[in-house]
């Protein structure tokens, strides 16, 4: 092949890798949008159950299905095993704070393999604060991964930094509640 032609085509193929991360990058940017949509607007408390699990079904990995699914299970049976407790997980599964998020903005994003990476940037400011009511701010990273239906959240690291509230990862979380319904 000639000098020029070998230019061409890795100029080629150099622009359809980058098209390609461009349209993953906006494919789990809409995932990430969609799955904070549907938290913003649910009350969801601890682990949800089916009927506000299959609102998440679009957004979410089957893995993370399946791991939501059997810790609702392991609630349960917990709930049965010890009528007059709380349950395990208590206020939002989906982020270190107890009481959620009221704002949400995707940050940077970056591919390993078959995941994407995306930082988090969240707020949570009380709608009737009081006078030590005060905004808090975070970041988590978000584990996307692709499946045959598109880009999905498969995982979240939690980010804050209090001593209250969710630490480590959501399936870390699930697997701890999932081993504790057995015991």
């Amino acid at each position: 092949m000639k000098p020029m032609m070998l230019i061409l085509a890795a100029a080629l193929l150099t622009s359809t890798a980058l098209a390609d991360e461009v349209a993953d990058q906006a494919a789990a940017r809409a995932a990430l949008a969609g799955f904070y949509g549907v938290h913003g607007k649910s009350d969801q408390d601890g682990v949800p159950d089916a009927k506000l699990r299959a609102q998440y079904l679009p957004y979410i990995s089957p893995q993370l299905v399946e791991s939501l699914t059997n810790a609702d299970a392991a609630e349960d049976k917990y709930a049965k095993a010890n009528p007059h407790s709380p349950p395990m997980i208590e206020g939002d599964l989906f982020s270190p704070n107890f009481e959620g998020i009221t704002s949400f903005k995707v940050g940077a994003c970056v591919a390993k393999g078959d995941t994407i990476l995306c930082k988090m940037l969240l707020h949570y400011a009380d709608a009737h604060p009081r006078p030590q009511d005060k905004p808090v701010d975070w970041i988590d990273t978000v584990t996307l991964v692709k499946t045959n239906g598109g880009w999905r959240v498969d995982d979240i690291a939690y980010g804050g930094t209090w001593d209250f509230g969710n630490h480590g990862t959501l399936k870390g979380l699930l697997k701890d509640v999932i081993a504790d319904a057995e015991h």
